[in-house]
């Protein structure tokens, strides 16, 4: 297991290593020193060939100005997340980074398997047996976020990284939960399992939790999957009381997908607010998934469109400096298998984003 965790001095180090970055590429989040590109896996065959992709692509980007790493136990079941794991440890022992200079993320809540889909087999073996969890704590039937499978998640991921220290710890989509439950029920799912989590930041497990989404906190509220980020902070706050380690919020974002910034559906301060609004008035960092759709974006801009972003020749590149030009997004994540798209997404590294002012433009308001 690797030794250490993503720390101020590292991550500004990795950033002094990557000159022909734009300045305003590295972005002040979580204490640390973070790329505003972050590399994502949840896309792939759970073959041989794309594990050894994926290896290849993580130390690519390591080496190319990414130093934000997102994963979760079920893409590829556990594939990825030890891709990831292979990549940066070549990175380290090729001298590209060392851990401190990393921000490693994964995500614990859905079924995983083990290199396959999950097997009744394997589920019995994995969680009934050893009393790690039963058929009923499963919401709707492969979600789950109890303490001990929670726990248990964590520490096998910590495995399948090859790290001791997870840098952030996801709860994976808990609106799939929301959905089934009461309000009432969901909270209280919700605080006990932040405060298993507090107790793993206190053993060195991990440096800081928060919520990897869907629909939580971009659809309506009253509708189906709905979560209020008040709420969810109240939940941190009785776990962890008000120096809790709930730090950070992933939610979909893109051109296709803009409610995380364009609907009202949060409260802040007693205020209306879109869910990115809300968690930046909250202190909390912002990741964004899906910032290519999964390549559906790709091909449909047209010559007017892509006027407006200057020096950027592809629209994956385009679509990235969309979404980290938004403010209150610290980074995208985007999915990368290829080393040849580690090249061209990298390329905005070197790109100033909008500023505020170019971007409220680019949108049109």
């Amino acid at each position: 297991m690797i030794p250490g965790k993503a720390t101020p001095d590292g991550t500004a180090a990795y950033a002094k290593n990557h000159p022909r970055a734009h300045e305003k590429h590295w972005r002040p989040a979580l204490g640390l020193t973070l790329s505003s590109l972050g590399m994502g896996s949840y896309l792939g065959n759970a073959d041989p060939i794309t594990d050894g992709k994926y290896a290849a692509a993580t130390e690519k980007a390591l080496a190319g100005g990414i130093n934000v790493l997102d994963s979760a136990i079920n893409y590829r079941h556990q594939r990825s997340e030890r891709n990831l794991g292979a990549g940066l440890r070549k990175a380290i022992e090729t001298k590209i980074v060392t851990r401190d200079q990393v921000l490693v993320c994964t995500k614990g809540g859905f079924l995983s398997g083990d290199m396959g889909p999950p097997t009744r087999e394997w589920f019995v073996e994995t969680y009934v047996k050893p009393g790690i969890a039963t058929e009923a704590d499963f919401v709707p039937g492969n979600h789950c976020m109890t303490p001990k499978y929670l726990r248990f998640e964590l520490d096998q991921s910590r495995r399948n990284f090859g790290v001791e220290t997870i840098d952030v710890y996801y709860v994976h989509n808990p609106e799939q939960q929301a959905a089934q439950l009461g309000e009432t029920e969901f909270y209280g799912r919700l605080t006990a399992a932040f405060r298993e989590l507090e107790a793993c930041v206190a053993e060195g497990k991990i440096q800081v939790y928060g919520v990897a989404t869907w629909h939580a906190y971009r659809v309506p509220p009253r509708t189906q999957h709905y979560v209020s980020l008040e709420k969810t902070l109240a939940c941190a706050k009785e776990a962890g009381g008000e120096q809790h380690h709930f730090r950070v919020v992933q939610l979909p974002l893109n051109l296709g997908l803009p409610e995380a910034m364009t609907l009202t559906s949060q409260s802040s301060g007693g205020m209306e607010a879109s869910a990115i609004e809300a968690a930046s008035a909250a202190g909390l960092t912002v990741f964004t998934s899906v910032p290519l759709m999964q390549g559906q974006l790709l091909g449909r801009f047209g010559p007017e469109f892509r006027t407006k972003f200057p020096g950027l020749k592809t629209d994956a590149q385009r679509c990235l400096q969309f979404v980290r030009s938004t403010p209150g997004v610290t980074a995208p994540l985007c999915g990368m298998k290829d080393v040849a798209h580690v090249e061209e997404n990298t390329a905005v590294c070197a790109a100033a984003p909008f500023t505020v002012a170019e971007f409220q433009m680019m949108i049109g308001r």
